[in-house]
Formats: structure tokens, sequence, C-alpha cells
């Protein structure tokens, strides 16, 4: 008999680096793993413009700009021309925090195609306090109007959770007032610092769907003016969501030391060996490190997932959430209603909903910041 072999991947349509850990903010759902990379240890602008070069030529469209804080790297400006040379549509993913009109202008002239736009909360005091950063909401809104003033689109990102999700008609609200193209209205997601503060952060299974129902009729009052794209929480979810649209199947992501990555948590899966950008190709990463294969397609899927008539749109779910909650990330997800383990996620989440535990890590290099 001969041995099945998968037939060789796609090209990846985008890269997200993470240039830097460094941020201003100090966000209680931050992604960034728990253990952020110290400045010291982060890739040289060579190394990011080889990057770009090879996600170019490997077949990828755009890149995203990311951190931390991309704009906390003063060669940011070259970066940006550098990745836009190459011929990728080029996103920046920014607190806007230190970013005055100048180097907006410098980022423009360097090739800038997009800019995304980070909100903690839809008023000054929110938003601050959320951030752990007084005087966020001017600085914030004042990049807004450099970007519009540019011509530039415009996304508004915010993290929905206990603390802002009453907020959210406000937010759709804010989105408009700044002229916002799109708006991210994302449910917190339970990895790295997010998953260190999730029973301060779980909202209500109410609140939540309340939250669907304020961005549905928003969609339809502002359809043709502004596109809201809604993430639900997995945890009050159905169905999961796939992981980064599919482990190794649309993206790279680069971490600030050049590991790379199939999504932005994978570090936290045990066993797995991330190549770097510094000693491989990204095509050789792309299409021989055993990581990027691991979760690659339906091979490796349970008999759960490997029957189910959705293994080719959830790809599985998330495989660094069925280790956190399972201790196994070969394991379907939890988030799926067919998981053994969905509903004792749910009654968890429902659990903490009420009573949470009040201690609030703020994202930091310090990691023991802790606040009641």
């Amino acid at each position: 008999m001969t041995a099945h072999t998968p037939p060789p991947p796609a090209p990846p349509i985008g890269l997200l680096v993470e240039l830097t850990h460094r941020c201003p903010l100090g966000c209680l759902y931050c992604s960034n793993p728990v253990a952020l990379e110290r400045p010291g240890n982060e890739l040289d602008g060579e190394t990011w413009k080889k990057v770009f070069s090879e996600a170019a030529a490997l077949g990828a469209l755009h890149v995203h700009l990311s951190g931390g804080e991309p704009t906390a790297r003063r060669d940011i400006v070259d970066l940006t021309r550098h990745a836009s040379q190459s011929g990728l549509y080029t996103n920046l993913i920014t607190s806007g925090i230190g970013v005055n009109e100048t180097r907006a202008g410098e980022l423009v002239d360097a090739g800038l195609d997009h800019a995304q736009l980070s909100f903690q909360g839809a008023d000054k005091e929110t938003n601050d306090r959320l951030g752990h950063y007084k005087g966020s909401w001017e600085r914030k809104r004042a990049f807004a109007g450099y970007v519009t003033k540019a011509g530039l689109p415009l996304t508004i990102n915010a993290v929905i959770h206990r603390s802002n999700i009453h907020q959210v008609a406000a937010i759709i609200d804010l989105a408009v007032e700044l002229g916002a193209r799109r708006l991210e209205v994302a449910h917190t997601q339970y990895y790295g610092w997010a998953l260190a503060n999730r029973a301060a952060l779980m909202p209500s299974k109410a609140q939540v769907d309340e939250s669907i129902a304020i961005v549905q009729a928003a969609r339809a009052r502002l359809k043709g003016e502004l596109v809201i794209d809604l993430v639900v929480p997995d945890y009050y979810a159905r169905f999961p969501k796939p992981c980064a649209g599919g482990w190794g199947r649309v993206a790279i992501n680069v971490s600030p030391t050049g590991k790379a990555l199939p999504c932005h948590a994978a570090e936290s899966i045990p066993g797995l060996e991330f190549w770097n950008v510094r000693d491989h190709s990204l095509s050789d990463i792309w299409h021989s490190n055993p990581a990027f294969n691991a979760f690659r397609g339906t091979d490796w899927m349970p008999e759960l997932c490997r029957s189910c008539d959705r293994r080719e749109i959830d790809w599985g779910g998330c495989r660094c959430q069925a280790l956190a909650l399972t201790g196994d990330a070969r394991n379907t997800d939890p988030a799926c209603h067919k998981s053994p383990h969905h509903e004792r996620i749910a009654a968890m989440a429902m659990a903490e909903s009420e009573s949470g535990d009040g201690v609030l890590r703020w994202r930091s290099y310090k990691t023991d910041k802790v606040e009641a």
C-alpha cells in the first residue's frame, strides 16, 4: 500500500510580524506571551527586511506590522518602506501612542496602506484605565485624525470583556465619529495575558448575547458606511474558530526574536520546534518545518473531528486552547459543542462571570505586577 502524502501547502496569504514586545500599554488581555521578549533580543532591521522580501517571493500578499507597539522601533519607517517596495500591502497595528503627525506622515510617505488602531474603551476614563496609560485617549484620537487626513483606511479594534462590554454601542458610535471604515468588535480570546486574567475578564452569557444583538443591528443601520467584524468568545460558542485560518494554511507569525509560528500562541505547545528566520528561509519554514506540518490539514485530527462535515471549515479549531483546557493539543477544541469538555468550559465561564477573582495582572515585563 502506498503511504498517503499530503499535497504541498498553498502559499501563505499574509505575514504577521511582532516587531517588538515593547508597548506603552498594559492591557489585561494582551495576546503576547506572559514571558515577553527583551528588546536586546529583537531581530535587527536587515533581517526583518530579508523576511519581507522572502514573504513576497513566497506569495504572501500583505504584512501586518504589529507588536507590542511596532512604532517603538526606531526603524519602523524604513521597515515599512521596504515591505511596501517588496510588493506587500502594509497594515500598521498600533496603539497610536508615540506617533505624532510628523511620524505619521513619514509612514504614509514610506508606503503604509492601512492602519488599525486599538481603543480600550469608548470614553477617556475607561480607555485610559483599561489600557493602564493616562493620556492615551487624546493620543489615540489624534492618531486617527492623522490617518484619515492622509486618506488611508482606518480600522478601529476594540477587545471586549466584562469591564467594557456595556460600551459596545458607544464604541460603534466612536468608530463612526473617527471616520473609520472598519471596526473589529473582538471578544477576548483567552491566551497569554488574557488567560492569566480570565476570571477578571469573563462576561456573562447574557452580556455577550446583548452585545451580539447590538452589533447585528448596527451592521444593518451602517451598511455602506462602516464594516463591523465580530469575534465571539469561544467559551460561549457552538463551533470553534479555525486557528489563524487553519494551522499552517494561510499565515505566518514571526516573533520579535525571529521564531516563525503558525499562530501567535503556538509556543505554548510543548514538543514543537519552531525554526528561526535567522537560520532558515521563510520558504523552507513554510514547507518543511515539522511544527508547521504538525496540525496542518486533516490527517492529524482525532476521529471526532476527522469524521465531521466541518473539518475543512473549522480545521479542528484552536490547538493552543485544546492544550490549555484539556491538557492535550490534539484533542477536539472544547469550544466545539461535540467535545466532551464543552459543557465544562461553558459552566466555568458562567461561574467566573458571576464571581471573578478581582485580581488584575497588567501586561508588563514584571510578570508579578498585580492589582486588586
